[in-house]
């Protein structure tokens, strides 16, 4: 007959935190913390309220002259303790506890993770996931907290010279749109930015097409010719009327498939959100 022995627990002792002890070198460090840790999370869903996914984490504080280190196993409970629902205002309110939480001035976050939405291919309905790559970022500093949406959607775009000047055809690539806001009121779903940044080029990507959503698309990008600056400007003018979005800052980075190098365009500007 097996007997159960009860295991004891072991004591805990003090144990020195060296991290704390004074540093003399008078230099202040701006970002100390954990980077590129995985934790799996529940992100804000339009379609669905809320969408299970993995999310690749950096978190830092500051670091003031007089201290040695700081406690690094703190950021991981943070991140324990925030298995809820991450939207733009946990995410604000999770930056905050963290700051504080490690009694720093200035706290940073960067949490970057696969984006699934379900679409309709546009002839025969029929269903598909398309995958985004998305990024909640902020930082609080001295009592303010600015967070961040960013999403990278791939896209087709169609060349107007090419179209111009050939008989017949003309050369499309794959652009990758990265569109990255500030968040100033309201609720901001990373699906619309995705929406927006597809109808802005030649056609949307789909996960599946049938034939003759295959012939749809393809027309539909000849019928659409965008320059990689055509793609940014239409973008940031949609931004720009957007009384939710403070500064915002958007990138196109077109893969020529005529050239051994890529397009690329970027502008910056500000939302109807942010008031002066």
């Amino acid at each position: 007959m097996n007997v159960a022995v009860p295991v004891k627990k072991p004591k805990v002792k003090s144990v020195e935190d060296v991290q704390g002890h004074a540093d003399t070198r008078q230099l202040p460090i701006n970002k100390v913390g954990i980077k590129d840790i995985y934790h799996p999370v529940k992100v804000k869903d339009r379609a669905r309220g809320e969408q299970h996914t993995v999310a690749n984490f950096n978190m830092y504080v500051n670091l003031p002259h007089n201290f040695k280190g700081t406690h690094m196993s703190r950021f991981v409970e943070i991140l324990h303790r925030h298995e809820r629902e991450i939207s733009v205002d946990s995410f604000g309110q999770m930056l905050v506890e963290m700051t504080e939480h490690l009694d720093a001035s200035a706290g940073h976050i960067e949490m970057t993770f696969p984006y699934f939405v379900m679409k309709k291919a546009p002839v025969t309905g029929v269903e598909s996931l398309m995958n985004y790559q998305a990024t909640i970022f902020g930082e609080h500093r001295e009592g303010k907290t600015d967070v961040w949406l960013k999403v990278v959607v791939p896209t087709t775009s169609l060349c107007p010279c090419s179209k111009k000047i050939s008989d017949y055809g003309a050369h499309n690539q794959r652009s990758h749109i990265t569109v990255r806001v500030e968040v100033t009121v309201g609720a901001l779903y990373l699906e619309e930015l995705a929406r927006i940044a597809e109808e802005a080029a030649s056609c949307e990507l789909f996960g599946l097409l049938k034939r003759a959503d295959e012939k749809f698309v393809t027309e539909r990008a000849y019928d659409n010719p965008k320059f990689v600056e055509d793609l940014v400007r239409d973008i940031a003018l949609r931004l720009k009327r957007d009384p939710r979005i403070g500064r915002f800052r958007v990138a196109s980075e077109n893969f020529e498939s005529i050239h051994n190098h890529s397009a690329y365009a970027e502008i910056a500007g500000v939302g109807a959100g942010l008031i002066d």
